[in-house]
């Protein structure tokens, strides 16, 4: 339970202010409360008040625990088979994400690359019986950043696609800046890539490194794999959801089943919080969890992580903001976390100033023309060079494309490429909302080298998806076919 020398209230600008409230708070007490009688009445009263089909997807995640947690306890209830049901979706889903992901993991573990699985994934390795209430649509793993180039390319040609539409050869000679890559596969599988657990807001090298020495042995459908020790798992549930504003809730669980029933190391936790800056959001879940849920959080350490949340200075005010649950949100705390989300979403892009130079051609409207062009419109167009061009020589690229846009405001997004290299990608935002025939124009020098193969104008969607099914979502985010009207290469003097 939380120290007798500090009491945490729900005012404003105290912990407790962004702890989860309402019907949150009461799904959370079904899922936590060790008092059994209790937690039902919790799930009994929030059934009562709430219709299933009207919750989002945070909510089912939570009401997939409730069902495991309760069953038949639960049967009088006129919404029980609405729940048992959903119990069964979900679980069915999470078991065909990671049959979808078998094949992958145990490739890249063939490949000599080591695996850590995170969040719910590794909790499910470490009690397979927890997939019954633990939803796990998506896979995250962690792989070293010597590792990284054998994970992606075991994905790239396993049939995985990348969910910012980018290509393989634009990704490729970045693997060593990007912090994560999600990666889809058919209806189902869903991989998100790390190279570093953390956010790069809360880097840090030394345990980046120290992590991996206090990772334990586990088995993940049959593949021998790693997890993170009991206090990296809750460190981690509290840097991926602790500033997220519950847009998902169960990295709570997550947290106090770790704590619950694993050897937790205080000590190691508190050395993370502090490396990490994760005090006050980590302080947020703490009291929550050991004054609403009596979570054994010792006193000492709680006394610990709320000084070091004291003393966080400004960033204090922000992160409580990104740390309320997004259903209190009114006015001016919508506008405030807005403002603090996008300081830190800076410190972020600061963080990556490594980055390697993303060349960008941004293109122009151009007048429209009778010529016929090459041929049908398609997503992929040969760019061929004059032999004069090579050599190490730089060639300017002055092309015309054309093609036929649908009525919606989007990004035109295309990438010129050649064999394995990525040169250029070409961008125009389409700002009107009138559809029709769009001519674009583009210039830029590159510097061609004939033995990496012929060059490839190609479309590329703004946005990947698992699935295309609407067609609003192709018209909006979808690779756009085009023709060249006109190509002119000019070496450069």
């Amino acid at each position: 339970m939380a120290s007798a020398s500090r009491r945490i209230s729900r005012r404003f600008p105290c912990y407790g202010w962004a702890w989860p409230t309402n019907g949150l708070d009461q799904l959370l007490k079904a899922v936590l409360l060790p008092d059994q009688q209790a937690a039902q009445a919790q799930a009994l009263s929030w059934l009562d008040a709430n219709d299933i089909d009207a919750v989002e997807f945070r909510e089912h995640r939570l009401l997939a625990a409730i069902a495991d947690r309760f069953g038949k306890a639960l049967a009088a209830h006129p919404a029980y088979p609405r729940l048992a049901g959903l119990q069964k979706m979900l679980w069915t889903k999470s078991r065909l994400a990671m049959r979808e992901a078998e094949p992958a993991l145990k490739g890249i573990t063939d490949g000599g690359a080591s695996i850590m699985l995170l969040k719910g994934a590794s909790r499910i390795a470490v009690d397979p019986a927890a997939q019954r209430g633990r939803v796990a649509h998506d896979i995250d793993i962690l792989v070293r950043p010597q590792h990284m180039a054998i994970a992606f390319d075991v994905l790239r040609h396993g049939d995985w696609h990348v969910s910012t539409g980018v290509s393989p050869q634009y990704l490729k000679p970045r693997l060593g800046t990007v912090r994560s890559m999600n990666f889809f596969k058919g209806s189902y599988g869903d991989i998100d890539l790390h190279q570093v657990a953390y956010d790069w807001s809360q880097a840090d090298a030394a345990d980046d490194e120290a992590i991996w020495q206090r990772a334990l042995p586990a088995t993940f459908s049959g593949l021998g794999v790693l997890v993170p020790s009991a206090a990296d798992r809750v460190a981690l549930a509290i840097g991926h959801g602790g500033l997220d504003a519950h847009v998902h809730s169960d990295w709570l669980v997550d947290s106090a089943t770790a704590i619950g029933t694993c050897a937790f190391d205080w000590e190691v936790f508190c050395e993370i919080v502090a490396r990490r800056r994760l005090a006050v959001p980590a302080a947020v879940a703490l009291t929550y969890l050991a004054a609403e849920m009596s979570a054994p959080v010792p006193a000492g350490a709680l006394e610990r992580i709320v000084a070091l949340a004291d003393r966080a200075g400004a960033s204090r005010i922000g992160s409580l903001l990104q740390a309320k649950p997004r259903t209190d949100f009114k006015g001016l705390t919508w506008l405030s976390r807005g403002v603090a989300k996008q300081l830190r979403m800076r410190k972020k892009r600061a963080l990556r100033e490594r980055e390697l130079p993303d060349v960008q051609w941004h293109g122009r409207r151009a007048a429209a023309t009778a010529d016929a062009g090459p041929g049908t419109p398609a997503l992929s167009q040969p760019v061929p060079m004059p032999p004069t061009i090579g050599g190490g020589a730089q060639a300017e690229i002055d092309i015309v494309v054309r093609m036929d846009v649908p009525p919606v405001r989007r990004r035109i997004e295309m990438e010129l490429n050649g064999g394995e290299r990525h040169f250029a990608r070409l961008r125009y935002r389409k700002l009107g909302k009138s559809g029709g025939r769009l001519t674009l124009r583009f210039r830029g020098v590159i510097q061609p080298d004939p033995a990496l193969g012929a060059l490839t104008l190609a479309a590329r969607p703004s946005r990947q998806f698992r699935e295309w099914e609407h067609e609003q979502t192709v018209a909006t985010y979808g690779a756009m076919p085009f023709e060249i009207v006109s190509l002119k290469v000019s070496p450069m003097r």
